[in-house]
């Protein structure tokens, strides 16, 4: 029985999957699967930046300036007493 084929329509994913198959000394097929596999890794359970940003402004009542609260708490050093 035939095993199931992966159809690749990019012409530099296919010759990206190639050189590395030769470099590697293993077949497309893993290279491709172990490169799913570290995306899959990589990338699960994320959600984009904006999404993230968006509910975290979402959630909290105050918008806090973390700048402002650096200035306020600031204190002059007088320096060093001679």
């Amino acid at each position: 029985m035939a095993e199931p084929r992966l159809s690749v329509r990019s012409a530099k994913a296919r010759d990206l999957a190639h050189r590395l198959a030769h470099r590697e000394n293993r077949s497309i097929a893993d290279i491709v699967e172990r490169a799913l596999e570290s995306y899959e890794i990589r990338e699960a359970g994320r959600e984009p930046a904006s999404t993230f940003y968006s509910r975290l402004t979402a959630s909290s009542r105050a918008d806090i300036d973390l700048e402002e609260i650096i200035r306020k708490s600031r204190k002059v050093h007088t320096g060093p007493e001679l």
